[in-house]
C-alpha cells in the first residue's frame, strides 16, 4: 500500500510540474509587448471651455498644477456627476485658502476622449501621460471613497521623505472594513475575496492588504516610472503597478480611507475574480520568463 501511495504522490508532483511548464510557456508565447504610447489624433486634444481644441500637455513637460486628478469613466453618466461635484467642490473650498478661486473651465477640468476602449487601467495611463500636477492622483468615477481623504493621503505621502529620486506612492486602502464587509457578502464572494488576496500576495506584491482600491496618489515622478512599464489595462492593472513599484523599491504607504459601495459596479464576481486570478498568474509568470523585463537603469520616458 505505502509504495502505491509513494508512485501516486510522485505522480501528481509530476502532473503539477508538467502543468506549471506548459502554463509558464503559453504565458510566454502569448505574452504582448508594454502597450504603445500612441495616441490617435483625436486623442491629443480636449475642447475647452468655449468648445475649441487646446492641445494635451505630456508628462515629460515640466509640472505646471500642483495636483492632477485623473478619473477613468465609461458609461458612468450616473455616478460620475456625484463624485465630480464633490471632488470640484472640495478642491475650490481648498484653493479659497491659497487664493487661487477661479470658475471653473477648461484649466481645472478637462475631458480626454479616447478613440477605443483602452480598460480602466489603459484610460488612467492615457490621462496620467497628460498630466501637469507635481502630484496626480488616481479616483474612481463612482466616488466610493470621500475626496477630502486626499489629505491622509498627502500626508502618507509626506511621511515617506526623503522620497529617493523624487518617487513615492501613497495608496487608499479599505482593509480596516474587512470585517464589515465580511459581515455583509456571501461566503461565496467572501471566499473569492480571500483567495485573491492570497494569490497577490503569493505572486505579486507583498505587504500591501488592499491593492485594488482606487484612490492613489502619486509623485509626478513615480507616476511616470510606474505607469511607463506597465503592460495590463484591464481590472488587474494597480497589481502590476505595485509590482513594479516594489521592484523599483518606490516607497509606498497605505491609508486607511473612507469608503462606502457604490451600486452600479462593472465587475462580475466570479468571471472578473477569475479573469484576475489568470492575469495574476500571468503576470508572475512573463516577468519570471522575461517576457517582460523591468530594468533599474530605465530611464523614465
Amino acid at each position: 500500500m505505502a509504495p502505491l501511495l509513494l508512485q501516486l504522490a510522485v505522480l501528481g508532483a509530476a502532473l503539477v510540474a508538467v502543468a506549471l511548464v506548459l502554463i509558464s510557456i503559453v504565458a510566454f508565447i502569448t505574452a504582448t509587448k508594454m502597450p504603445p504610447l500612441h495616441q490617435h489624433e483625436e486623442e491629443k486634444f480636449f475642447l475647452n471651455a468655449k468648445g475649441q481644441k487646446e492641445t494635451l500637455p505630456s508628462i515629460r513637460d515640466s509640472p505646471t498644477k500642483q495636483l492632477s486628478v485623473v478619473v477613468p469613466s465609461y458609461n458612468e453618466e450616473h455616478r460620475l456627476p456625484v463624485m465630480m461635484d464633490e471632488a470640484l467642490g472640495y478642491l475650490e473650498k481648498r484653493q479659497v485658502a491659497f487664493k487661487y478661486c477661479q470658475r471653473y473651465g477648461s484649466d481645472k477640468v478637462r475631458v480626454i476622449t479616447l478613440v477605443k476602449n483602452r480598460g480602466k487601467g489603459g484610460a488612467i495611463r492615457m490621462g496620467i501621460f497628460c498630466s501637469r500636477g507635481e502630484k496626480i492622483l488616481m479616483a474612481d468615477a463612482d466616488g466610493a471613497t470621500k475626496f477630502p481623504d486626499i489629505e491622509k493621503l498627502e500626508k502618507g505621502l509626506s511621511d515617506l521623505q526623503p522620497w529617493p529620486d523624487q518617487m513615492a506612492i501613497a495608496c487608499g486602502s479599505r482593509a480596516h472594513l474587512e470585517k464589515e464587509s465580511i459581515a455583509q457578502r456571501s461566503y461565496f464572494r467572501t471566499l473569492l475575496m480571500y483567495g485573491f488576496h492570497f494569490l497577490v500576495w503569493f505572486l505579486c506584491v507583498k505587504g500591501i492588504r488592499d491593492t485594488q482600491c482606487g484612490f492613489k496618489l502619486f509623485t509626478r515622478e513615480a507616476a511616470s516610472r510606474t505607469f511607463s512599464s506597465l503592460h495590463i489595462e484591464r481590472w488587474a492593472f494597480d497589481v502590476e503597478l505595485l509590482y513594479i513599484a516594489q521592484f523599483f523599491k518606490i516607497p509606498i504607504a497605505e491609508i486607511a480611507v473612507n469608503w462606502t459601495e457604490i451600486e452600479g459596479s462593472k465587475l462580475v464576481p466570479f468571471w472578473s475574480w477569475l479573469q484576475m486570478g489568470k492575469d495574476l498568474l500571468f503576470i508572475r509568470l512573463r516577468y519570471l520568463t522575461g517576457a517582460w523585463r523591468l530594468e533599474h537603469t530605465q530611464k523614465m520616458n
